[in-house]
């Protein structure tokens, strides 16, 4: 083949060398070859039903893409100077074979069309592994969590102690996040299992292919409705990277609190030596690497969404070719959250919480405050009056370099003379966590409910993923 490559016919002279290598994406679209090989299976079988290729011809095209995918297999595929992508690679390899018979294969048929076809084969194979990751991680957080359904820990607002609760409760909470993070992608798979082969350029083709049968081979659910809008489309794209960006910022979350609680200052934490690393000059050092890499590395998932974001926001209809933008911020993301999700899950499942330490640390902070304010309540006392008294008694005990946790009946009573002594039972830090009984509340009875219902949704994923095991 020339390297008139697959336009040449309306040109005088070849690309020059800076528009060939600015313009080609063969660097990364060489990872879709299987999408591709199977979309131009599909589309010769279209041209096949529609009179364009004879018997012969089609079982000749589909040996010879039986004979590069095994090229592929094997990284023995040969590229040429004039492929300027994966797409044109292939068709290049098939005219090569098979001389008319190949060149034959573009009928009807436009790289507007091919690109987004192979991008969401692409994605419908890559979307059941994140979701499993995703669902492996709220996993390793429910097994922590039910090891800890009676761990009594400091909750934080502001990153300062708040309140009692159980450990369970706070793990519980990032399993939700997941949970909703999983629906989204669910979602996304459904936005992207659209087939777009057959819109051709924009306007469809006067070659009598039949779309609904080639989604149909290709394994689609649904096929285009407008043509224009099947090239033009990248929203599937663009949800796909807001949902990896969502679930990466809830990650980074989580890691956060890991580096946080691992400190010698919190020491609520010991990582398994397997997932922590050492320094090269202090030999006393345990770092929490993989929750810090995992925290820089959700801004370079979030950022994938804005670049494409970008590239997408001042495009006129149809095709652009600032379309060939859609690819390396959906596979970097790709990359870069499953292995990050990877890295959570052995760091979740592996770490050990110190319990003495986290029931040191419920006490301290003047965490009883809220409950000794709502007992004042309950006695008919106006929130507003409550909040005001239990604060100033607060500030005198500090100020006297003591906790409210070692209040006495005199304390209490100096503050509100409605204070009796079985409010002291409050600064318990297990019966304030028993007080809080109301829905999805930190209560014993409550996370009961919270771990039930957080079975049914991870019983609800893992039937979702048992069609998808040929991609674990």
């Amino acid at each position: 083949m020339t390297n008139e490559s697959l336009w040449g016919g309306r040109f005088s002279k070849p690309p020059a060398s800076e528009t060939a290598s600015f313009s080609s994406s063969l660097h990364f679209d060489a990872r879709i070859w299987r999408q591709d090989l199977d979309s131009t299976r599909a589309h010769a079988a279209a041209l096949h039903r529609a009179g364009l290729l004879t018997n012969d011809e089609l079982q000749s095209i589909q040996g010879a893409l039986d004979e590069a995918a095994a090229l592929f297999g094997d990284d023995r595929f040969t590229f040429d100077a004039s492929d300027e992508d994966i797409h044109s690679a292939i068709e290049r390899f098939l005219t090569d074979r098979l001389g008319e018979t190949g060149a034959k294969i573009h009928a009807g048929r436009s790289r507007n069309d091919l690109v987004v076809t192979d991008l969401r084969l692409w994605l419908k194979e890559s979307i059941p592994r994140t979701a499993r990751g995703i669902h492996e991680l709220q996993e390793a957080l429910y097994r922590q969590a039910r090891d800890h359904d009676e761990t009594v820990a400091p909750g934080y607002t502001h990153l300062q102690p708040g309140q009692p609760i159980l450990l369970a409760h706070h793990l519980l909470a990032h399993a939700f996040a997941l949970a909703r993070d999983f629906e989204r992608i669910i979602a996304a798979y459904r936005r992207t299992d659209v087939s777009p082969l057959g819109a051709a350029a924009f306007a469809g083709t006067t070659l009598p292919t039949d779309p609904k049968q080639t989604a149909k081979d290709l394994g689609f659910s649904k096929v285009f409705d407008n043509a224009a809008d099947a090239v033009a489309d990248r929203d599937f794209a663009l949800e796909f990277l807001s949902v990896s960006a969502i679930t990466a910022v809830h990650l980074s979350r989580l890691a956060e609190e890991i580096v946080i609680w691992t400190t010698s200052e919190f020491g609520f934490v010991e990582l398994d030596d397997a997932y922590a690393t050492g320094s090269s000059i202090m030999p006393n050092k345990k770092n929490p690497d993989l929750a810090e890499l995992t925290r820089a590395k959700s801004s370079r998932v979030t950022a994938n969404l804005m670049h494409l974001l970008g590239a997408m926001k001042g495009l006129p209809l149809t095709y652009d070719r600032d379309l060939q933008e859609d690819k390396e911020p959906v596979f970097d993301t790709t990359d870069t959250l499953i292995a990050s999700l990877n890295a959570m899950r052995g760091l979740v499942q592996t770490m050990s919480f110190d319990k003495d330490r986290l029931a040191e640390a419920a006490t301290k902070g003047s965490t009883a405050a809220t409950d000794l304010a709502e007992w004042l309540v309950k006695k008919g006392v106006p929130f507003r009056e409550a909040h005001t008294v239990v604060g100033k008694m607060v500030e005198s005990m500090h100020s006297d370099g003591r906790e409210l946790a070692s209040a006495g009946v005199e304390d209490l009573q100096m503050a509100h003379p409605s204070f009796t002594s079985d409010a002291l039972a409050l600064l318990d830090p297990r019966r304030s966590v028993e007080a809080r009984a109301s829905h999805g509340g930190t209560a014993p009875e409550r996370v009961a409910e919270q771990f039930a219902r957080i079975e049914g949704i991870m019983d609800d994923e893992e039937r979702w993923l048992a069609g998808f095991g040929a991609y674990e």
